[in-house]
């Protein structure tokens, strides 16, 4: 249940805080006093759109907190959930849930556990029919509940098996496509008859080829200098030391050790000169030292950053491959598998849709009972519930849609298509007054729900509520008397005038301040008959 509400400019609302309790909260007051402005807090903290023109004039941001006791939620601290919502003019959004910063959706999804809202633009849960089927689950209660629990077990394990055929390439267009697939894979790195080292190789050759005529050029230069120059000259210095190498052993060593250098620089010589030759390529080598990098590249780009890991990938898609052909044996003990489970879901989902569909008619006819009662004669509801025949939902095989008639002579349409705001409370109200036991949502907002009727209409739109507050916690903004008398707690709201300025106020009645307002919006004034007239209705509510 909401506990307390902290409003701080929103429209005329300064700063407003609202401490609400169990059962039914009726709030009334002054014309353009911000009930309204309420409703729309309630709906802001809910995720609800909020316009830049709700914030009071002269401030720049809104807020809103929202304090809720649920001993049994995991979100709760102690029992206690707070969630905030503060909105800047510059459109900057700040959503908390106990502190901890949640985005606008994550808040609404949060929200819709604990509050409904039910006014004359915004009755979200009953226009979803996404929770159509959950309503009508609800009327059937433990009826279909075991059932349910079955086939939600089964449509798991049908999921898992479908996902796991699908990685498995259980279908054999699929399966087909990846080995298509794999087999090019292979075939296009064996034809490329990659040799391990082979790209450094072809680097360093296609390094020499766009070097070549440098290369040659000096290679030619250093060949002649020794050549012509240096071998001569050694040659010369080693006679000219042969004739004094008797004479001293220093000069035969010296001798020796030129020998050695001359051989040396001949072997050195001999070498330049085959590089030189080397250096020559053709234009047909050329192109295929190009072709072949540009192959590798390619490659590499596809399966692997080296050769060695191209490789590696060739033989890894291989046992993959192998690994595909050989599981048609294991794929069909899958699918004979998803076979016996879905012949049990669908038994089960027809013996649910069976119950759906006779207990569719009884709740139909419950609703239209208290449509009849809420002055909406003419009204009908008339629940659909289409059976799919080939897809499984985790519910089941239902399509569950809320239908009405609300006049005469008109064809049925989908309940969201209702156009007036005030017939949609009322439906509101009377499918809540028929599934008050199920209905999970602790908290139900109805905003002036009383638009438009009076009377013995008035009378039972109060009853409903009143029961349906045995169960929830119920919040209404009412013009009628016999709403207010029938409440557990009443607020007025009313607004003050402060240096120019209107702010919105509110408080909790006490039991004679209850019974004048009551008085007030039964005829307009305060006087001893209206007074009379109030008690009356108030004692009506207490017996």
């Amino acid at each position: 249940m909401i506990t307390t509400l902290h409003i701080k400019n929103i429209g005329i609302i300064e700063d407003l805080s609202i401490d609400f309790n169990k059962g039914l909260n009726v709030l009334t007051g002054e014309t353009g006093a911000g009930k309204t402005l309420i409703i729309d807090s309630l709906q802001v903290i809910s995720g609800g759109r909020f316009s830049k023109e709700m914030i009071r004039k002269g401030e720049t941001n809104s807020f809103v907190e929202l304090c809720m006791y649920d001993p049994f939620n995991d979100n709760s601290m102690d029992g206690n959930i707070i969630v905030s919502r503060e909105i800047s003019s510059n459109g900057r959004n700040m959503c908390k849930i106990n502190g901890r910063m949640v985005t606008v959706s994550e808040l609404k999804e949060f929200m819709s556990q604990f509050i409904e809202i039910h006014g004359q633009n915004d009755n979200q849960n009953l226009l979803d029919s996404k929770l159509h089927l959950e309503y009508l689950d609800g009327f059937v209660g433990n009826e279909i509940l075991s059932r349910k629990e079955q086939y939600l077990e089964l449509y798991k394990e049908y999921n898992r098996i479908k996902q796991e055929l699908k990685a498995n390439f259980g279908d054999e267009k699929e399966r087909q496509r990846k080995l298509d697939l794999l087999e090019y894979q292979v075939n296009e790195i064996e034809e490329a008859d990659l040799k391990i080292n082979e790209e450094i190789d072809l680097e360093e050759k296609r390094k020499i080829i766009l070097n070549s005529e440098k290369i040659s050029e000096n290679l030619s230069e250093a060949d002649n200098l020794i050549s012509e120059n240096s071998i001569d000259s050694i040659s010369m210095a080693i006679r000219s030391l042969e004739k004094i190498e008797n004479i001293d052993n220093k000069y035969e060593k010296v001798s020796s050790d030129l020998k050695n250098i001359y051989y040396e620089i001949q072997e050195l010589s001999r070498d330049i000169s085959g590089y030189k030759n080397d250096v020559y390529f053709d234009e047909e080598e050329r192109d295929y030292v190009e072709e072949r990098l540009d192959l590798i590249y390619s490659l590499k780009r596809k399966y692997g950053n080296n050769i060695e890991e191209i490789l590696k990938y060739k033989e890894k898609i291989k046992i993959e491959i192998e690994h595909i052909e050989n599981l048609d044996e294991y794929n069909n003990k899958l699918k004979m598998k998803l076979k016996e489970i879905e012949e049990k879901m669908q038994i089960l989902a027809e013996k649910m849709h069976i119950v759906r569909s006779e207990k569719a008619k009884l709740l139909s006819d419950e609703i239209n009972t208290e449509l009849e009662e809420l002055e909406m004669k003419n009204a009908k509801i008339n629940i659909h519930v289409d059976f799919l025949e080939n897809e499984y939902l985790n519910t089941g095989k239902d399509i569950v849609t809320f239908y009405i008639t609300t006049n005469l002579g008109e064809d049925e349409k989908e309940l969201s298509k209702i156009a007036s705001g005030g017939e949609m409370s009322r439906t509101m109200l009377a499918i809540k007054k028929v599934l008050a036991d199920s209905d999970k949502t602790p908290v139900l907002i109805f905003d002036e729900i009383d638009t438009g009727i009076s009377g013995k209409a008035a009378n039972s739109v109060a009853k409903k509520l009143k029961s349906i507050a045995n169960n929830h916690q119920v919040m209404c903004i009412s013009h009628l008397p016999n709403i207010a008398a029938n409440a557990d707690y009443n607020y007025f709201i009313s607004k003050k005038t402060n240096k120019e300025r209107t702010s919105t106020q509110i408080r909790l009645l006490e039991e004679k301040e209850v019974i004048e307002e009551i008085a007030r919006i039964s005829s307009g004034e305060v006087n001893e008959i209206t007074l009379k007239y109030a008690t009356e209705l108030r004692n009506k509510k207490a017996s």
